[in-house]
């Protein structure tokens, strides 16, 4: 595995601040499965974005000065489609840790041979590599085998499923077979509407319902970039699109840990004002202050 050093001295390093608790690095928004409750299609249909090559994703996020509890999460859509996948992951600096979130449909063999499974490990109350099952578009024994199989090559990886209302039953015989397997297994709460009923808890009242905009002044603990290395204050505008608040490539940029003005309250994005565990596995935590 040849590693193709990217020179980033000139680009300030990123202080992350110590309130954040998630780094999230969406490589590519493409993803091979067609999930009818993908939550990346809240707002729109399917995000259609140019990619940064793996070369201007090495040299962006090696700016970042994080802590060892605090990954780098590379995610999607479906991050193994950037074309450059497994060189992002032997390129980033090695105190960088990184966590992926993925469906698993990649070719895990060529995975296994370059990609060094010390490199995504660490301490943490859950796996480094975190696979997304989806009963809707996705095979339990196909998931399983390649999650085993990661397992004996020693890859810390285990299986998230969203607990959709029309397949909470199979979902929990999954985890149960899971589990027996010795898979960790575990289940997150669905969010967004079902057959006219709003799913999730929110801190924010009316903040997701859609029916009404309202001014306020809202502040993130999360660093999120798009596939484009825009970097937004919210999951809402990054889906969209709008209102990038930086650049990972700019020289110019700093991460800055303050309230900004929004006028789109009410038609937030659940992954921002949903009442969740944060990194520790500690409930209570939502991305977003609100006031």
């Amino acid at each position: 595995m040849e590693k193709n050093n990217v020179n980033n001295s000139e680009l300030k390093a990123l202080q992350i601040p110590l309130e954040y608790n998630y780094i999230a690095a969406f490589l590519t928004f493409a993803c091979n499965l067609k999930c009818s409750y993908c939550i990346n299609h809240y707002e729109q249909g399917v995000i259609k974005r140019p990619m940064m090559t793996g070369k201007e994703w090495v040299q962006g996020l090696n700016r970042i000065n994080s802590r060892d509890d605090l990954p780098v999460t590379l995610q999607g859509g479906e991050p193994s489609l950037h074309p450059d996948f497994i060189y992002i992951l032997n390129n980033l600096k090695p105190e960088l840790n990184i966590d992926i979130l993925t469906n698993l449909k990649f070719d895990i063999e060529d995975f296994i041979k370059n990609v060094d499974p010390k490199r995504i490990k660490r301490k943490s109350p859950y796996a480094s590599i975190r696979v997304s099952y989806h009963p809707e578009t996705m095979d339990l024994n196909e998931t399983v085998a390649k999650v085993l199989k990661m397992l004996d090559a020693h890859f810390s990886i285990g299986i998230w499923s969203v607990m959709h209302p029309a397949y909470e039953k199979v979902i929990e015989e999954a985890k149960d077979k899971c589990l027996k397997l010795g898979i960790d297994f575990r289940a997150k709460e669905f969010l967004g509407e079902y057959q006219g009923k709003l799913y999730g808890c929110y801190k924010y009242e009316g903040s997701c319902l859609k029916q009404f905009r309202k001014k306020v002044q809202c502040k993130t603990s999360e660093f999120l970039m798009d596939s484009q290395g825009n970097v937004f204050r919210c999951h809402s505008d990054l889906y969209s699109g709008a209102s990038p608040v930086g650049y990972i490539l700019d020289h110019q940029f700093l991460i800055e840990d303050k309230f900004r003005e929004c006028i789109n309250f009410g038609y937030c994005n659940p992954c921002d004002v949903k009442v969740k565990t944060n990194r520790f596995q500690q409930y209570g935590y939502t991305s977003v202050e609100i006031k």
